[in-house]
């Protein structure tokens, strides 16, 4: 027996020129409108979404410019007004979104610019401070985040990242991602510069959005070994019969189990004559990914639950806590469980519950149900919990 190496050029996406149909189009990519200042509550952003609504409920949304907001006074770069959006030293940041033309599909390879600059002068008040009086400049340079979700505002995988930015011309900047996952949204998100020691007030300016543009992947060799056996074969009637192999069963994973096994009826909880106001209830059966804020499969059903009963009962107004258990640091734990309400609170609102009766905020590793040094108490701590705010 002897073997040849082949040589194979193999490129993750086809070799091919590409046409319109591989250009995913955005809508509204240098927010041509009539300037817009956030102070005015429940303005809109044509083409887009404003994450604040389900992120940071209360806060203003981000400004088309320019009409002289906040000192600003740059021209756009592309067309007659641009977005401003800011990140606050109160830990909230903004961002939109929209529904993409067709989806970014896993595997494939895609491309598209963005024209970012910064104002000398951005002044508001300070939300940390609780000073409305416009005072403070949010000149601090901060990035510009684009994610990819399956919802208005998810952020499944962060597919871009800029450096801070600080300069105060118009200058492009181009994104080349590989989606892990197919997307159906995508979300732009002004955020701070990290690692992130303390939160600050900052902007980034953002105009000419490119459509998205399907491309080559790199091509990578592969070495692929091929066996060939020189012994020539026997006749059919001397061969040796082989006995059939039975496949092994293949074993659940705990995903698997706990998505059989049967899900605590959360409704028994969730009884409108039994609430009341004040109350917290768990929501048994809710798995995210180790150390993430990636909702598992096997949760749907007990979030579907949930879903359901605020559907039915219009009049209630929700909190939706998250908790982690002691082994982190508090900044650590406090950003995971934040993160992992919101993205229970996004997964309802994206089932059509209405953002002004859902609230979410993030306990860390404050409030413990039980005993951190066993392993079933911090598996105890880790959840996330319903607590009724208001009832009609």
């Amino acid at each position: 027996m002897f073997r040849i190496l082949i040589t194979l050029v193999i490129a993750t996406s086809s070799l091919q020129l590409y046409s319109q149909a591989d250009t995913i189009r955005l809508k509204q990519g240098s927010f041509e409108q009539r300037p817009v200042r956030g102070v005015e509550y429940g303005s809109s952003i044509k083409g887009w979404f404003d994450c604040g609504i389900i992120n940071f409920p209360g806060n203003t949304p981000p400004d088309i410019h320019p009409v002289n907001f906040w000192g600003n006074t740059k021209q756009a770069y592309d067309g007659n007004t641009y977005l401003g959006m800011v990140v606050r030293d109160d830990d909230s940041y903004e961002a939109v979104s929209q529904k993409l033309s067709s989806p970014l599909k896993a595997g494939e390879c895609y491309s598209f610019s963005v024209y970012l600059s910064q104002s000398a002068k951005y002044i508001s008040g300070s939300k940390q401070l609780k000073i409305a009086d416009p005072i403070f400049n949010y000149d601090t340079p901060s990035v510009l985040r684009i994610w990819g979700g399956s919802g208005y505002c998810g952020e499944k995988q962060l597919l871009g990242e800029t450096v801070p930015i600080s300069h105060t011309e118009w200058k492009p900047y181009e994104f080349k991602f590989t989606p892990q996952f197919n997307h159906r949204y995508i979300t732009i998100e002004a955020f701070y510069k990290t690692p992130m020691l303390i939160t600050y007030n900052g902007h980034v300016l953002v105009d000419a959005m490119s459509h998205i543009v399907r491309i080559d992947c790199e091509e990578k060799e592969v070495i692929a070994e091929v066996e060939i056996d020189k012994k020539p074969k026997l006749p059919p009637h001397k061969r040796r019969k082989k006995k059939p192999v039975q496949k092994p069963t293949p074993k659940e994973d705990n995903t698997q189990v706990m998505a059989k096994a049967e899900v605590p009826k959360l409704l028994k909880a969730l009884d409108r004559k039994k609430i009341r106001e004040g109350q917290t209830i768990e929501i048994e059966n809710l798995y995210f990914t180790a150390d993430s804020t990636d909702i598992k499969e096997a949760s749907f059903e007990v979030l579907d639950e949930v879903y359901g009963f605020l559907a039915a009962n219009s009049d209630v107004v929700v909190e939706i806590g998250g908790h982690t258990n002691g082994t982190p640091k508090h900044a650590f734990c406090d950003r995971l469980s934040k993160k992992r309400a919101k993205s229970v609170a996004q997964y309802l609102v994206q089932k059509g519950i209405s953002p002004s009766k859902i609230k979410f905020r993030g306990y860390g590793k404050r409030k413990p149900i039980a005993n951190n040094l066993t392993p079933e108490g911090r598996r105890k701590n880790q959840r996330v919990e319903i607590k009724i705010l208001s009832i009609g």
